[in-house]
């Protein structure tokens, strides 16, 4: 079966998952990893296998620019401060846990602990914006949801590069370390602003829906490989270029036809690499061995969850004095909506074959993701509904819309 093919299939397969989630009641996401599992217990020799290449080069950069180019700017600078110490202080905290833990639990060498603590602290917008989209959320709690996990997989992705280079035999001092973190955010924020003001000032000189899509999805990848190029944080230009094209005019100056072929196209785009992520994720699951490394994913799933709380309840009392309070039924929505999906598991099959327990980790990340996927991904709705998030009436047909319906 060529590669072709097996788009195709994939493809087939997503579409009647979406159609069957509906008459479930299922989450989408929860429905393609099923999927993904059933066929990879078929005779169905894929030609697409989960790859660093696949998810972080193809299917994560337009994820993060369709998420990015739908924030409101205006709101976000409303809750930057807290989002930012979510993102970066919560993201530390979250990692120092798990690294700690999963070093005196499972007995890993510092290194892999570390590696493991920051592949698998932040939350991933893959995931996170998949299930609140479904639920049919907006607001402001949406809000804080969906960008802190946006600005916390830049980080992660900063965090994690750090450990490959000690993992590499390089030696850092905390100074090095905190210069090497600060020139990777900083350049990806400014290759993704040099790359949306190129996009911006030729967007408005057509009136070609189609030559206007196209600025848009050379903003989108081009962002993210201006920014690798340099070996600074392409996440963070992604994001920079989506927040810049959906706020400075970028979706104003199209023409009519334009905007509505954009915002459709987009939304287009993040259905299908969502959909292959998950599919992609569950065929993956159940190739795995997970009786060998049940113990250490059982630890990693606890000292996950004990991390992101740390992260959450004290970050978010930092505020409580403030207008930006946030009320402790969005802090358990944010605690429990902190999934985990395909940027810790890109970040840990780019794992270098010299790391000790790397097989293991990877087993462990697959775990962990899989608890995410179903435990929490099942258990939102419901949670949301609980805080009076989403009426009850209107319970069933918000959850099981697929992810890139609005």
């Amino acid at each position: 079966m060529t590669v072709q093919t097996t788009a195709v299939v994939l493809l087939l397969v997503a579409a009647v998952v979406a159609i069957l989630t509906q008459k479930v009641g299922w989450p989408y996401s929860v429905g393609l990893v099923v999927a993904g599992i059933i066929l990879s217990l078929l005779p169905f020799p894929s030609q697409i296998t989960l790859t660093r290449e696949l998810l972080f080069g193809t299917l994560l950069p337009p994820l993060i620019f369709e998420a990015a180019l739908s924030l409101d700017w205006h709101e976000l600078r409303r809750d930057l401060g807290l989002i930012v110490v979510l993102a970066t202080l919560g993201v530390l905290v979250s990692a120092a846990i798990t690294a700690s833990g999963m070093h005196v639990l499972a007995h890993w060498p510092w290194l892999s602990a570390t590696a493991f603590g920051i592949l698998i602290a932040a939350t991933d917008p893959v995931s996170v914006i998949a299930v609140f989209r479904e639920a049919g959320v907006r607001g402001r709690l949406r809000l804080l949801v969906e960008s802190e996990s946006l600005f916390n997989d830049g980080t992660a992705a900063v965090g994690f590069g750090l450990v490959m280079s000690l993992a590499a035999g390089g030696s850092l001092s905390g100074f090095d370390i905190a210069a090497a973190a600060l020139t990777a955010m900083a350049g990806g924020l400014l290759c993704g602003a040099v790359v949306a003001a190129v996009i911006l000032s030729l967007v408005g000189r057509t009136e070609d829906h189609l030559i206007e899509l196209t600025f848009t999805t050379v903003a989108a990848y081009g962002s993210f490989m201006f920014a690798e190029y340099f070996h600074v944080s392409g996440v963070l230009a992604t994001l920079t270029a989506g927040l810049l094209m959906g706020n400075a005019g970028g979706l104003h100056v199209l023409s009519e036809r334009g905007r509505v072929a954009v915002q459709a196209f987009w939304k287009y785009i993040a259905f299908l690499a969502n959909s292959l992520i998950f599919l992609l994720i569950g065929m993956q699951q159940a190739q795995l061995n997970y009786r060998q490394a049940s113990l250490p994913i059982l630890a990693a799933i606890a000292l996950v969850m004990a991390g992101r709380a740390a992260a959450v309840y004290p970050s978010c009392l930092i505020f409580v004095r403030t207008s930006r309070r946030v009320s402790i039924s969005h802090q358990h929505v944010l605690f429990w909506g902190g999934l985990r999906g395909g940027l810790a598991l890109a970040l840990a099959l780019g794992l270098p074959e010299t790391l000790p327990f790397r097989g293991q980790i990877i087993t462990v990340s697959f775990g962990v993701v899989a608890f995410s996927i179903f435990a929490q991904g099942l258990t939102m709705t419901p949670l949301l509904r609980a805080v009076g998030e989403i009426p009850r009436r209107a319970e069933k047909s918000a959850r099981t819309q697929p992810a890139a319906v609005e």
